[in-house]
């Protein structure tokens, strides 16, 4: 499942390629013929994410949510003026593969024939966008919107966002700091809710939005945390640490493309760094970890697969009063 980066990646793409412009919304599989109506021929005004949500807003007061889930894709497609990833979504076999427009661009007459089950085709005079295999897609009125967002947790990237709106003239860039503040300040106020492991409350979205498997795995062992630890015993230096360094690593992946969460001087230097030193631990079980000559273990938690150091990662000893 894409994480966050990929979804803040494909709402800086569809800010960028249709942004201001009115489209054409339509649904070549039929599944979304009537709440493609509603937002057809429409201004796309702003495009934003959260977590692993996509929202698109339109002149007339509506948004296009659209959860991409394990097997969402947008392909896009123009002309020399529209320009930006050719592909963003799973599956990712060999990673985020991101390119500019298609070779033909100059010679663009209008998207191609629909490929596949496409969802959802947005149009404008430059280009298109496919939808494949989303786990949601639905056109929202605000209050509705808002309700999605309200059960989100922070999310690491909303300082990366505001910078880039900055940039456009559409936001103040000093909330950027603000906000990330006011995100720490909610993370932990989260874990101290609840006693389920830290390694399983980094994938609740309602803890903090935008984490996905790698990304947890990653950060715990960056941080030397256990994630059998209860969320709610992890100290407040700690849990800063933790959300700062989850910021850090995260915007990597949007500047990116792809998880990268190594440092240079922990990687084979025979090796290239993506995907062969990309990582700490993920997708590593039984290799030597690149700080210890331990292994790197593998358990499935909650339905998904867990990765971390047993030494690097040692559970703390509880303290025993006398």
């Amino acid at each position: 499942m894409p994480e966050g980066h990929s979804l803040h990646r494909l709402a800086r793409q569809f800010d960028d390629v249709f942004g201001g412009q009115t489209v054409l919304v339509s649904s070549p599989q039929g599944r979304f013929s009537s709440d493609a109506e509603r937002i057809d021929g429409h201004q796309l005004e702003h495009a934003f994410a959260k977590g692993k949500q996509l929202f698109c807003r339109f002149s007339n007061d509506l948004y296009l949510r659209v959860h991409l889930g394990l097997y969402g894709a947008f392909s896009f497609g123009g002309d020399q003026h529209f320009t930006g990833a050719s592909s963003i979504g799973a599956p990712r076999k060999i990673g985020e593969s991101e390119t500019g427009t298609t070779s033909d661009a100059e010679s663009y007459n209008g998207p191609p024939e629909p490929v596949g089950a496409v969802r959802v085709r947005i149009v404008s005079e430059h280009g298109w966008a496919d939808l494949r295999g989303p786990t949601a897609c639905e056109v929202l009125d605000h209050d509705r919107v808002q309700a999605h967002l309200n059960k989100l947790g922070p999310d690491p990237l909303i300082g990366s966002a505001v910078r880039f709106r900055a940039a456009k003239g559409q936001a103040d860039i000093a909330d950027s700091e603000t906000l990330l503040e006011a995100g720490h300040k909610e993370f932990r106020a989260n874990l101290l809710k609840t006693k389920t492991p830290i390694g399983v409350a980094l994938m609740n979205q309602s803890v903090i939005s935008g984490v996905g498997n790698i990304y947890r795995a990653e950060a715990l062992f960056r941080n030397r945390i256990s994630p059998a630890l209860p969320a709610n015993e992890l100290s407040a230096q700690k849990t800063k640490k933790l959300w700062w360094d989850i910021v850090s690593v995260m915007e990597d992946g949007v500047r990116d493309g792809k998880i990268i969460t190594t440092l240079p001087e922990d990687r084979d230097p025979q090796g290239v760094i993506w995907p062969d030193n990309a990582y700490y631990v993920y997708q590593r079980q039984g290799m030597q970890c690149r700080k210890c000559s331990a292994r790197i273990s593998l358990a499935e938690v909650a339905a998904r697969k867990l990765y971390w150091c047993p030494r690097c990662q040692k559970r703390p000893r509880q303290r025993h009063s006398t």
